[in-house]
């Protein structure tokens, strides 16, 4: 558990295969299975979703004002013309308080908060930024990180392919570009920003980190200070060790990941495609040091590793600096599930990553 200066096997990496049901609660394993159950019971045989069914099957919550757990949140429209919007998560002023000594918030005696915005996983097509989940999961990050979380409700394959998706990610940052300038409730410091994101999540976070360190002139006041890629979804047409090893393993299994990236991908492209491909998906990047800072999280019974640790490969062979965190017993979303111990270890590690105090970066 932690991290890792180079990345160690899974569990019988070379020859063997692993269990690939690893214990935990029997409630925990119910959600599992109703994760699973949510994307294939709405994939319609003509390639697209049963939005309908899907929106009885994964009822949003409401944003709440009044604080849950320390943490409020609301809505707010990014470009009503796409539409497209987002859901800000905020400490509490009490929680958040720290005294202002001339910068912005000082009105109200709370410090700007740095932001994390945010890329809810679904394989590009699924769940969402109200979803049951993800506002739980950002809750608990806004809470741990003391940070305000923008959790990007960004458009979804197959209606919305490749790129519309990055497009979104690269609108949240002007946003917050806006926002800073006009002044926010509460306070916020884009000069702290860090992208995060999880599985179909952490590739868009990647993507919109790139598509902003190739020209970081468009921005005023948005500086990335971070980029947290949680089991970024990356792939390609052949079959990695891991795929073949870890075939049956909660969440993801081949014939979702084959379906999801048939609906993101641009019509007629493969898996080279730089979407998908973590070898495209780093170009240009060596001339671009506006790029941050990536850590990138695996886990051990998650069937996509192979495919996230040749992003890490990918970033250091552009020069990039990459901080590795392994969780050997960890599955594909392990942190949105609060019972596992990961899951509080991973948010005490982006609590550090945010306040400026991880250590251990390769």
């Amino acid at each position: 558990m932690g991290e890792a200066a180079d990345p160690a096997p899974a569990p019988a990496a070379v020859t063997g295969r692993v269990r690939v049901a690893p214990p935990m609660p029997w409630r925990t394993r119910l959600a599992v299975l109703a994760a699973g159950y949510l994307t294939d019971a709405t994939r319609r045989a003509d390639g697209t979703v049963n939005r309908r069914l899907l929106g009885v099957l994964d009822k949003g919550v409401a944003a709440s004002a009044a604080p849950r757990n320390g943490v409020a949140s609301r809505d707010v429209v990014i470009d009503a013309a796409a539409p497209l919007r987002a859901r800000l998560f905020y400490p509490a002023p009490a929680a958040a308080a720290g005294g202002g000594g001339g910068s912005r918030g000082e009105q109200d005696g709370r410090r700007p908060l740095p932001v994390i915005v945010f890329f809810h996983g679904g394989g590009f097509a699924y769940l969402s930024a109200a979803s049951p989940a993800y506002d739980a999961a950002c809750r608990r990050i806004a809470r741990h990180a003391r940070a305000a979380v923008l959790s990007v409700d960004y458009r979804r394959a197959p209606e919305h392919r490749c790129p519309a998706a990055y497009d979104d990610g690269l609108a949240a940052l002007r946003f917050l570009d806006d926002t800073a300038a006009a002044g926010a409730d509460p306070p916020l410091d884009p000069s702290r920003c860090f992208l995060a994101g999880d599985s179909a999540g952490g590739n868009i976070a990647h993507h919109v980190a790139r598509r902003y360190a190739l020209d970081p002139s468009r921005f005023a006041a948005v500086r990335l200070a971070g980029l947290v890629a949680i089991q970024p979804f990356f792939g390609g047409e052949e079959r990695t060790p891991a795929e073949l090893r870890l075939d049956g393993a909660p969440i993801v299994s081949v014939a979702r990941t084959d379906w999801m990236w048939r609906a993101f991908l641009p019509p007629g492209a493969d898996r080279a495609h730089e979407a998908c491909s973590p070898d495209a998906a780093v170009a240009g990047i060596e001339s671009a040091p506006a790029f941050p800072l990536a850590t990138v999280v695996v886990g051990g019974y998650d069937p996509l590793q192979d495919w996230q640790r040749r992003y890490c490969d990918a970033l250091r062979a552009k020069g990039k600096e990459v901080r590795v965190l392994e969780y050997p017993g960890a599955i594909h979303a392990f942190y949105v599930f609060p019972e596992f111990a990961d899951a509080k270890d991973l948010m005490l590690r982006i609590k550090d990553i945010v306040a400026g105090s991880g250590s251990g970066s390769e």
